[in-house]
């Protein structure tokens, strides 16, 4: 589980330096879309962060609350006491 953690967020720090650099690269630039492209790098820079972090919150707070998960854990702590 790990190394698949560690793969998704190499994946996302080449994404966002990707990013970046093509934020670099539409703003030195002067075709007739590239003020357009900034625009849209800059939002995505900002909000794919949080939306990622936001969807990992949710995603901690309901599997917290899952009934059927702590109900598994209390089966396998009894089994690992035993």
């Amino acid at each position: 589980m790990k190394s698949i953690k560690r793969i998704f967020a190499l994946i996302a720090v080449i994404f966002l330096l990707s990013l970046i650099g093509l934020t670099v690269y539409a703003a030195l630039t002067s075709s007739p879309n590239s003020h357009a492209l900034f625009q849209a790098c800059l939002y995505s820079i900002v909000v794919i962060p949080i939306m990622i972090y936001a969807y990992m919150l949710v995603y901690r707070l309901v599997k917290k609350n899952d009934p059927d998960t702590n109900i598994n854990d209390n089966q396998e702590t009894k089994k690992d006491n035993k």
